[in-house]
């Protein structure tokens, strides 16, 4: 039985303690919160759970053998450090941490103290996105052309970390997943109308080999809101809506150049396909409970998660070649990605 600590109680942290509630194989043992009112709402609805304002006091006592970090951005470098080096197994929100080298410091602590460290990539344990992988190893779209994404909503407006950083991860992760590669270089745009330095719009374009372009509009300041991911195949095309019921539709569609020309203009038509659609079954699930179930498993069976520790870095190395590009206007950044090597953390 694996007991567990939710650290970080605001707007994710109380449907943490209720997935992990839930699961067989572990128990919520103790939460913890720099206020005492949250403390004491989650304590009336779990009674079995120890509240607990303070995080070391938490790690210093017998309580727990993982936590799960829900707090602000700037603080999970510090606090999943704080939890490996007490030998204590470690899920953290994304993104994983603020810098690549932060990201690199956790992975390599991880990797020395034998434990498990997972990334809250929630989208990948989706069932639409597993799904949207089959396909894609299936060779049922063809050769991907490109990716497009849009999160897009009316807040809630972050005053901590920019949306490039608050919303893109979720989109960032699912690309280079369904991708299978990493892109080779990024560009960024968008502004920041309400907080200086912090950008409400952003508009994130990753270059991958082959040819192939991810693109991702995130913002809070949008009147309706939209998460919709498309993948356009030379075969088949394929829109993700998470708002609708039927998430997945496939598009027989498409554009096909003639094999054979002449070279002439005149000779040189294209072939527009226009053909049904449908919508694959998807046996749907929780994401965020599949998380935490996953997790769990890991950790139980010693397993390298999909969503690991590298698989955060990866993720915010994008993040940071897209802030870079964001604050030099939009020049490409060439991605130059890392490998943890253990033994070194200083």
């Amino acid at each position: 039985m694996i007991r567990v600590g939710i650290v970080g109680l605001g707007y994710w942290g109380p449907n943490l303690v209720r997935c992990f509630s839930d699961i067989q194989d572990c128990k919520v043992t103790a939460v913890c919160d720099r206020d005492y009112d949250q403390l004491l709402r989650i304590k009336d609805r779990y009674p079995g759970v120890y509240p607990m304002e303070n995080f070391d006091s938490l790690l210093d006592r017998d309580l727990v053998d993982a936590v799960v970090i829900a707090t602000p951005t700037a603080s999970h470098h510090q606090l999943a450090l704080k939890a490996l080096q007490h030998d204590l197994h470690v899920f953290v929100e994304k993104p994983l941490a603020k810098t690549s080298d932060e990201c690199l410091e956790l992975v390599e602590v991880a990797e020395q103290r034998n434990r498990t460290l997972f990334v809250g990539h929630v989208f990948l344990h989706s069932s639409p996105v597993v799904k949207l992988r089959e396909m894609i190893d299936h060779g049922e779209l063809g050769s991907i052309n490109y990716i497009s994404s849009r999160r897009l909503n009316l807040g809630p407006v972050r005053k901590d970390v920019s949306a490039l950083y608050d919303l893109a991860p979720h989109d960032i992760s699912m690309m280079l997943y369904l991708l299978g590669q990493t892109p080779i270089s990024i560009a960024c745009s968008g502004f920041d109308r309400l907080n200086p330095g912090i950008h409400d719009v952003c508009n994130l374009t990753m270059t991958f080999e082959g040819n192939r372009i991810g693109m991702v509009h995130v913002s809070w300041l949008d009147p309706r809101k939209e998460r919709v991911l498309t993948v356009v195949g030379d075969k088949r095309m394929v829109v993700y809506d998470d708002l609708e019921q039927e998430k997945i539709k496939v598009f027989d569609k498409g554009i096909d150049k003639p094999e054979n020309t002449s070279g002439d203009f005149a000779d040189f038509q294209l072939s527009y396909r226009y053909g049904g659609s449908y919508s694959p079954f998807i046996q749907e699930r929780e994401p965020l409970k599949a998380e935490c179930q996953e997790f769990i498993r890991c950790v139980n069976e010693k397993q390298t998660p999909l969503t690991d520790g590298v698989n955060g870095l990866r993720v915010v190395e994008v993040l940071e070649a897209a802030d870079q590009s964001l604050k030099l206007g939009g020049v490409p950044i060439e991605m130059k990605s890392r490998n943890p090597v253990v033994g070194e953390v200083g």
